[in-house]
């Protein structure tokens, strides 16, 4: 008991927003792989920090789940012990139902209307919506579109998901979203799921390329169907405990630094994106282009199961946004 509670103090101590001499020093934790594009637009986030305080200012990363899961970030942020993580908006539903648009498929028209509602007043909205709960988020980085990838048989339409078991994020609406195009969805954590397709306790999965190749699935599932079903992206959260700790110009500082990161991990996204759908295909695996239609026409009673409820007025309103013209998703 005794070393159970000195390894919790110890754990706190290194967890905290603490103040080392004159440096405040923020702790920043997450789950992905030192070569993601997104712990490398954290890194450039923490050098940006520390220019714009002159040194006043520190972020220190640990990546790849070194203080544990998602879950058990998002609580230590809760509690103050831990300063900022990175999440998918899919787990925050629970916190912020708003953030159920994100996985429900085909809200968004194309990249440039994702990132016109992202960046304008609603998703500044949802991104605060956290706060009863002390999450505060800072900002969104790009995670690509996902789409299905599989074991043994491509998917061409949403027939061929019938009978395959596909891995989804532990989200009710992720699930909904699975079922509602003929899968059935089995709700896996990230770090069992390379063993889990392995085994066979699944068929396939669903996620942006950068995750497929990065995670080494696709030495497992050879098929990867861009339908881009849904554009779940990253909210980068910082504890209210923490930020409310923080000076008027420590935030002011913070959130520019955060600010400049999201604009740079969108182009390393682009380019990472570009990279691991090159890589893949070398590795042997099929890229399948499907017509969407079919899989949109899948979802509609989906959609229409949201009617008379705030979000399917926000599914509404992200629809008549005006959509400046670019690549379709």
């Amino acid at each position: 008991m005794i070393k159970t509670i000195l390894f919790s103090l110890s754990l706190l101590l290194l967890l905290s927003c603490s103040q080392r001499s004159d440096t405040a020093v923020i702790k920043l934790a997450h789950g992905l792989d030192p070569t993601h594009p997104v712990h490398l637009a954290m890194e450039f986030m923490s050098e940006r920090l520390a220019e714009k305080s002159s040194g006043s200012m520190q972020m220190d990363i640990y990546p790849s789940g070194q203080l544990g899961a998602e879950r058990e970030l998002i609580e230590l942020l809760q509690i103050g012990s831990l300063a900022m993580t990175k999440v998918s908006a899919s787990p925050m539903e629970s916190f912020v139902p708003e953030m159920k648009l994100f996985s429900i498929p085909y809200v968004f028209r194309s990249e440039d209307h994702l990132w016109q509602m992202l960046t304008g007043q609603l998703g500044k909205d949802i991104l605060l919506a956290g706060q009863d709960f002390r999450l505060r988020g800072l900002g969104y980085y790009d995670a690509g579109s996902r789409s299905f990838y599989t074991k043994e048989n491509p998917i061409n339409s949403p027939s061929d998901l019938e009978g395959l078991k596909i891995r989804v994020m532990k989200s009710q609406t992720a699930v909904q979203m699975v079922q509602s195009l003929g899968g059935s969805a089995t709700p896996i954590s990230w770090g069992e799921l390379y063993t889990a397709l392995q085994q066979g306790v699944v068929d396939g999965a669903e996620n942006n390329p950068p995750s497929f190749y990065l995670s080494k699935h696709y030495e497992v599932c050879k098929y990867y169907s861009l339908d881009e079903h849904t554009s779940v992206p990253d909210i980068l959260l910082i504890s209210t405990v923490v930020w409310e700790s923080l000076t008027s110009q420590q935030q002011i500082w913070l959130q520019e630094a955060v600010d400049e990161s999201v604009v740079y991990q969108r182009k390393l996204w682009k380019e990472s994106t570009d990279h691991a759908l090159a890589e893949v295909v070398k590795a042997g695996v099929e890229i399948i282009r499907p017509h969407k239609g079919k899989f949109q026409n899948s979802v509609r009673d989906m959609h229409e199961s949201y009617r008379e409820t705030p979000i399917y007025e926000l599914i509404q309103e992200i629809a008549a946004m005006d959509t400046v013209k670019g690549n379709e998703l």
